[in-house]
């Protein structure tokens, strides 16, 4: 889901730059909100990590292959974080595995960040679904959606640039053709990362909540009322 450079005309890569400029903004100043504001960079640092890596994962998916991409999964873990982490890798990766570009990073951080964050919000409804479901169910439910969300929103705006940014001189047919090809078979993908999302949030419900910020959702659940 990479953007190479040469592809995207420069006014789209300037709008690309200028959005994720916004948009961290917009990250950063929420961060600084929070009352530790370094208490997550442990967290965001190890995951930035992770999704540096998972880079180099490659799937078959006939007729091209895929990797993994876990916007959903730094979306529900990290929040506001999420954005400038997938910056900060997509970065690293465009100059050490020349996946993207430099000039379309701003583009590629959009597609891939904003899914990002629209994830952290559906994952953040587990705590609504309580009222109808068990934390771990809804915890999973949640997780499989962000996990789900941040692959598909991401092949979604992926295809939507792409195919109103052709360059001109291209058999505009048959690089359409390619391109639904590609974004189709992001669908396995988002099955996989969904599942994988669901796992590792029920794996930190239990041993560590607070990751998720359910820790005072699990303690209501697990310590009986003082009227018990």
């Amino acid at each position: 889901m990479h953007i190479p450079d040469g592809f995207l005309p420069a006014q789209v890569c300037a709008g690309g730059y200028a959005l994720t400029g916004l948009i961290t903004w917009v990250s950063l100043r929420q961060i600084h909100r929070q009352p530790d504001v370094t208490a997550d960079i442990p967290k965001a640092a190890l995951l930035t990590a992770g999704f540096f890596v998972a880079s180099s994962i490659h799937i078959p998916v006939p007729p091209t292959s895929l990797h993994l991409m876990l916007g959903g999964l730094l979306g529900a873990i990290l929040g506001y974080y999420a954005f400038p982490s997938i910056l900060i890798g997509l970065f690293f990766q465009a100059i050490m595995f020349s996946h993207g570009g430099l000039t379309t990073l701003g583009v590629n951080a959009v597609i891939m960040g904003v899914p990002a964050l629209i994830a952290w919000r559906v994952f953040r409804l587990y705590p609504q679904l309580t009222r109808w479901l068990s934390l771990r169910v809804s915890v999973g439910v949640c997780g499989f959606l962000a996990g789900a969300l941040g692959v598909g929103l991401a092949a979604v705006l992926f295809l939507g640039i792409a195919l109103t940014a052709l360059p001109t001189g291209l058999d505009a047919a048959t690089e359409r053709a390619a391109l639904m090809g590609l974004t189709l078979a992001h669908l396995p993908l988002m099955l996989l990362e969904g599942g994988f999302t669901l796992l590792l949030v029920q794996f930190f419900l239990q041993v560590k909540p607070e990751m998720i910020g359910a820790g005072s959702q699990q303690r209501a659940q697990s310590w009986p009322s003082p009227s018990e």
